[in-house]
């Protein structure tokens, strides 16, 4: 059976959908995005995405009000029409369609596109296994807190990790490891203390990040947002990344150097249990 997706307001089969070869977000990469994790047919956080979204939206002076179409209704519509009980949910609006101009039009509609995709979340062998990360210079845009879909240097990067052997990338600024290349980074250190950058124009403003340091707060964990070196990194007790796609992802290696005993720690386990845990409590249905 087709794959069901949506665009600009119809829900069609995806062999059969398109959108204008002028969209801005084609031509310029002017378009924000969100992605929202499903399990147990449930959308997780779907709320603060949503605030996000908003966010991302105004940062770029595209016109549009996400309350003014269902958004909800179009995800859960495209769930039920895909039969997805886990997965993701991917959701793009961009300026919309204009003859090709550096100059940002006005008074443009909004194209807004959404699909699905059905994959392993919980049950994810990465999880078990830990990811090895390299580290690269981060050379994209300086405006790293908006969500958009300008994504070449950290998807040319990823690639690159994994021609290599590893998994993934981290990318380091300053000297200091900004995040992944589509995740939130992460290290406990020897005494126990949870270490992540702070929020910024440097890094993306994860969902899941949010979340999961609230839940390691209640859990009793001592939080510390700065920067961190990648020598802090590689001598960390555990080193993981969060994002809604991986939820809390272990990373085992940097650089070909072990993270602790370079097998998958307790610490980072139980958190992602924990996050699942309270996933599933305030899922929107």
């Amino acid at each position: 059976m087709s794959r069901i997706v949506y665009v600009n307001g119809a829900y069609l089969p995806a062999e059969s959908a398109s959108i204008s070869i002028f969209d801005r977000g084609l031509l310029f990469g002017d378009a924000v995005y969100e992605v929202t994790a499903v399990i147990d047919g449930g959308l997780v956080d779907f709320h603060a995405h949503q605030q996000r979204l908003r966010r991302s939206l105004g940062e770029l002076g595209i016109d549009f009000d996400p309350a003014s179409i269902d958004l909800m209704g179009i995800h859960q519509g495209l769930r039920d029409r895909n039969g997805l009980d886990e997965g993701l949910i991917y959701l793009q609006i961009s300026r919309g369609v204009a003859d090709r101009d550096f100059l940002q039009p006005e008074g443009l509609e909004p194209s807004i596109l959404l699909f699905s995709q059905a994959l392993p979340l919980i049950d994810s062998p990465a999880a078990e296994r830990g990811l090895a990360v390299i580290t690269r210079e981060d050379l994209r845009w300086g405006r790293r807190d908006i969500k958009t879909t300008q994504l070449l240097y950290p998807s040319m990067m990823k690639t690159e990790a994994v021609g290599g052997g590893a998994d993934d990338v981290w990318m380091v600024d300053n000297g200091t490891v900004t995040e992944g290349s589509s995740s939130n980074a992460h290290i406990l250190t020897a005494d126990g203390r949870l270490i992540t950058r702070g929020l910024s124009h440097d890094i993306l403003h994860g969902i899941t990040r949010a979340a999961v340091l609230d839940y390691a707060r209640e859990a009793g964990l001592e939080i510390e947002e700065r920067p961190f070196t990648v020598a802090e990194a590689q001598q960390a007790r555990e080193a993981f990344a969060t994002s809604a796609t991986a939820f809390v992802m272990p990373v085992v290696s940097i650089d070909g150097q072990p993270i602790g005993d370079g097998r998958v720690g307790e610490s980072v386990r139980r958190l992602r249990s924990l996050y699942i845990e309270r996933s599933r409590e305030r899922l929107t249905f």
